[in-house]
């Protein structure tokens, strides 16, 4: 009898240690699918080398649209300045908390060159540029359309 509640405090302890943080994530969208992570740095120095490409970022989310929830930005703490800016479409189906700044977060989607006409884009953009200033040129240029992110809960 001892044994097997002894066994059985070994397994919650492991179910605590290395799955906690497993259940503890909350899935946004798809999730991400990708295993390899891009640095944020890499889209940073050569943008056009990912248009149309389905990439992952893993970071600190530093940003989040306060008013319906519609896209969040990714940055990591080795350079609180560059950041990118994952945007969901306006059908609900993805709404990020304002609650996820400061989290830790993976999310994946299409990185897009935004055109001159795309009017959510740039009123994001600058929403963004409220928050974080030095982001501001790229994220007036560049963003995700975001398919999926899972994030981390605060401690």
């Amino acid at each position: 009898m001892v044994r097997a509640g002894s066994g059985l405090i070994a397994m919650a302890v492991a179910v605590m240690a290395f799955g906690g943080s497993v259940l503890a994530d909350t899935k946004f969208g798809a999730g991400v699918t990708l295993t390899k992570a891009t640095p944020i740095s890499d889209l940073y120095a050569s943008p056009e080398k990912f248009v149309g490409k389905t990439v992952r970022v893993d970071g600190v989310v530093t940003a989040v649209c306060t008013e319906m929830g519609c896209w969040l930005a990714i940055g990591t703490t080795e350079n609180p300045d560059q950041a990118v800016r994952f945007q969901a479409d306006h059908d609900g189906k993805i709404v990020f908390p304002i609650s996820m700044k400061g989290q830790k977060a993976s999310a994946e989607g299409v990185f897009v060159k935004i055109g001159a006409g795309n009017h959510e884009a740039r009123e994001a953009a600058g929403e963004h540029a409220h928050s974080q200033p030095k982001a501001a040129e790229f994220g007036n240029k560049y963003q995700f359309q975001v398919t999926g992110a899972v994030a981390a809960e605060k401690p």
